[in-house]
């Protein structure tokens, strides 16, 4: 028993340490996204101020509805019935007009702290941010 004992306490230590730079990982990402989108934005004091919290809120959101489509998935058995099936469709369609209408909601509230064309901006470098990241990893 002690030795399966010593090896439960390495496993679980292993998961929270894994779970720790997994973590990390994605702050450190989070962290390079402000700093990029700042920098290409060129926002001010004042409008990186009221922008972040703005943002940071809109992309909260748009991780949870993501997520919990996610978790619907892959709770999903193997074996799921026709009105499992029609019920997850239901959510995805859900889950898609509530993105855009999370998207609509915030692009007017973006639009009042940093302007139309910033906003048209944000997206593209949105989009520059992720491509970076997938040849950062590809080149790894």
């Amino acid at each position: 028993m002690k030795g399966i004992s010593k090896i439960f306490i390495i496993f679980i230590l292993f998961v929270c340490f894994a779970s720790t730079i997994r973590a990390q990982q994605r702050d450190k990402i989070e962290e390079l996204r402000a700093a990029f989108i700042s920098k290409k934005l060129e926002l001010s004091t004042s409008e990186s101020e009221k922008f972040w919290p703005v943002y940071n809120e809109f992309q909260d959101k748009l991780k949870a509805i993501k997520r919990n489509l996610r978790l619907t998935y892959k709770n999903l058995p193997a074996n799921f019935s026709d009105k499992e099936a029609e019920d997850i469709i239901a959510l995805e369609n859900k889950s898609k007009t509530t993105e855009a209408e999370l998207n609509k909601t915030y692009n007017d509230k973006l639009k009042i702290i940093i302007g139309v064309k910033k906003l048209v901006k944000l997206q593209i470098y949105e989009d520059e941010f992720k491509k970076e990241v997938i040849n950062a990893i590809k080149e790894k």
